[in-house]
């Protein structure tokens, strides 16, 4: 001995022995490319994917936060390097772009195009893809749509929506062009704007379209007010991105979408 007393010595075990299992995304791994200026998405995400083994895996894409069909087109050309950011290496069951407006400004085609240069055979979605999944699985063809976008891209965007063959009788607009007040649509405000759209006798859904506008924990409620389904940006994207992935479980409390299959 050294002189060491015996609660002196070092333990150092090597190789302990370990066993692999599937990790927290056991059941689904799933991929969000997030806009630099989103303060919402993901907070609404980790309550809509609270499911046991299902986890999501984000990256940051530079956008500007004035909301304008220019700065909308250039994340093109970062997309690819977005995607490739989330988990290098490692399988994603879906990988989603978090910006309804970009999806459709530079095409939902396109943006899986780009996603799929960096994650070759990966389940993509949008807001709008999934918004269009949404209306088919809850048997909406005529919604209200409500945005807090300026009024060449909600035009821009009813025009859209309706070339897929979902009428849009009814519409409004907060008109933020900036991003970064967007977030900060307070509840009420949103509740209020949900319901006097959704009354209108010619719809049959409400759509809040931007994923900076917070309606998850509130979908529920005006639901039940209103008597029509409700969804956004982000609670369809959500409910698309769990059952391209394989998972079908209902998830009380977030209304009548996540009560159902994709049709």
């Amino acid at each position: 001995m050294t002189g060491l007393a015996e609660s002196d010595l070092v333990v150092n075990r090597q190789h302990l022995s370990f066993r692999l299992d599937g990790g927290i995304a056991a059941r689904a791994a799933i991929g969000l490319i997030v806009l630099a200026t989103d303060q919402t998405i993901e907070h609404e995400f980790r309550r809509l994917l609270g499911l046991p083994g299902v986890a999501f895996y984000e990256s940051r894409i530079l956008n500007d936060a004035q909301i304008t069909p220019e700065t909308l087109r250039a994340m093109e050309g970062r997309l690819s390097e977005a995607a490739a950011l989330i988990l290098p290496g490692l399988a994603l069951d879906v990988v989603a772009f978090g910006c309804t407006s970009a999806s459709m400004v530079i095409g939902e085609a396109r943006v899986a195009e780009l996603i799929r240069a960096a994650r070759p055979g990966v389940a993509c979605s949008t807001p709008i893809t999934a918004a269009f999944a949404a209306f088919k699985a809850l048997g909406a063809g005529r919604i209200a749509l409500l945005t807090p976008y300026r009024d060449d891209i909600n035009r821009f965007m009813r025009e859209y929506i309706e070339a897929q063959g979902v009428a849009v009788p009814v519409m409004g607009s907060f008109n933020e062009e900036d991003d970064l007040k967007a977030a900060r649509i307070d509840a009420g405000s949103i509740r209020a704007a949900a319901l006097e759209l959704g009354r209108a006798p010619g719809v049959d859904a409400v759509f809040v379209s931007c994923t900076s506008l917070r309606l998850a924990e509130a979908v529920a409620g005006i639901e039940a007010e209103l008597g029509k389904p409700v969804t956004s940006s982000n609670h369809a994207m959500a409910w698309h991105c769990l059952r391209l992935a394989g998972i079908d479980d209902r998830l009380a409390g977030y209304g009548r979408l996540f009560e159902l299959p994709l049709a």
